[in-house]
């Protein structure tokens, strides 16, 4: 199965190569009689590079969903329970939430409401233990959702959420998480024999991260609540990772810091800014100039960022050469390339306008993301009776911020 996946991949990639292809072959042709592209001719490129990007899209969510799959199967592989040796009872290095017993118990109350739970059941979703994982007591009836259902949640959230693909994730039991950053390094020097030593500390500065809430609601109706076949764990998994995911990139790209995480556009230094009338466009001066202004030791793992109009726009540029800049990924696993370097595409770094800070360039991993422990879902019986539905709330605390500003530049359009 793992082989005939890659198979796919590779076959994928391939008809993504033959599509840049034609696109490449239509710019050629126009560039080779001296003129602008004809309207069937812009028409048949942006519809091509359409394609590009879908598949783009289907490949990386392939690789990124193999590579889970690859790393719970390696896990799975090192666990060895035998459960006739503790009956009924939860393995000494497991929590709660983590066990069978939990998870049964968590997903009757999702179908049926708590009244259908017995005592047992019950305890087990209020325990102590469980209730100490979140950032306040659930007297609405919410619960800790069970931990496989957790990472569930986040290997859905991938495909909605560029910047939890580059940045640095960790998990905190606690409100606010403090961050010691190394601003400056101290020097060494040169001295005579015998010399005192000069003393050049390195000054640490702390980045404080908090835990905003993140929440939102979904209805499910009464009836297929109640059909067994339904697959209610992947269903409401897939719907909060969509919404979550979406709001989350919105924030941790181009978030103001207000009641939500602080983007990393607001955390980036200035690399260049462009000629006066550049306000819609760059060029291939502007990119160099900007690859140079991020210092040496963050390049080798640096990767662009931009949306996906302003991508369109990089495409169609050459150097002195005559070669286009953006170099597809045609080879299993690799992104397209800008420079040499890797390219996100997420629309909501700004599109390129006056004064629109429309390129990073960076290593990502600088950002950090720190999530609450604990995700929160609460079943809402009686909110949409009425419709003959029910309600599900889910929420949950994170936050996120760029720790070492210089680690990541950008690019602005001029203002005039």
């Amino acid at each position: 199965m793992e082989v005939l996946k890659v198979r796919n991949i590779i076959e994928m990639r391939q008809q993504r190569a033959a599509l840049v292809q034609q696109a490449r072959d239509i710019l050629n042709k126009a560039e080779s009689e001296n003129r602008d592209l004809t309207a069937e001719e812009t028409q048949e490129y942006d519809r091509i590079m359409a394609d590009v990007d879908r598949r783009a899209a289907e490949i990386e969510r392939e690789e990124r969903l193999q590579g889970i799959e690859n790393e719970l199967t390696r896990s799975s592989r090192t666990v060895v329970v035998d459960p006739n040796a503790v009956p009924n009872q939860q393995r000494a290095d497991q929590k709660l939430h983590e066990t069978d017993e939990y998870r049964s118990a968590f997903w009757q109350a999702v179908r049926q409401g708590q009244n259908a739970l017995d005592h047992e059941q019950v305890r087990m979703l209020l325990d102590p233990e469980v209730r100490a994982l979140v950032t306040q007591t659930n007297t609405a009836g919410g619960y800790l959702v069970p931990n496989e259902f957790e990472r569930t949640l986040v290997e859905k959230l991938l495909p909605f959420n560029v910047m939890r693909g580059l940045a640095t994730v960790i998990t905190t039991s606690s409100g606010t998480t403090q961050i010691p950053v190394e601003s400056d390094f101290g020097t060494a020097q040169w001295i005579g024999e015998g010399a005192a030593y000069t003393d050049t500390d390195s000054t640490f500065a702390q980045v404080t991260l908090s835990a905003y809430k993140l929440t939102t609601m979904i209805k499910v109706s009464e009836e297929l609540l109640n059909d067994s076949a339904f697959n209610i764990d992947n269903y409401v998994a897939s719907a909060f990772a969509r919404r979550m995911g979406t709001t989350e990139e919105a924030a941790f790209v181009n978030g103001d810091g207000t009641g939500k995480p602080t983007g990393v556009v607001s955390g980036a230094t200035q690399g260049k800014v462009g000629a006066t009338g550049q306000t819609t466009s760059v060029t291939v001066d502007d990119i160099i100039d900007l690859y140079h202004s991020l210092k040496r030791p963050y390049r080798p793992t640096a990767t662009w960022m931009l949306a996906d109009a302003t991508a369109k726009a990089i495409r169609k540029l050459k150097d002195s050469t005559g070669q286009f800049i953006w170099q597809p990924g045609l080879q299993a696993g690799q992104p397209d390339r800008l420079l040499s370097r890797p390219v996100a595409i997420s629309d909501n770094v700004p599109a390129m306008a006056a004064s629109a800070k429309s390129i990073l360039f960076g290593d990502f991993s600088y950002y950090w993301i720190a999530d609450r422990q604990g995700t929160v879902m609460q079943r809402l019986s009686e909110l949409y009776a009425a419709n003959g539905q029910v309600g599900f709330r889910m929420f949950k605390r994170t936050d996120g911020k760029l720790i070492l500003p210089e680690a990541v530049v950008y690019y602005q359009n001029s203002a005039t």
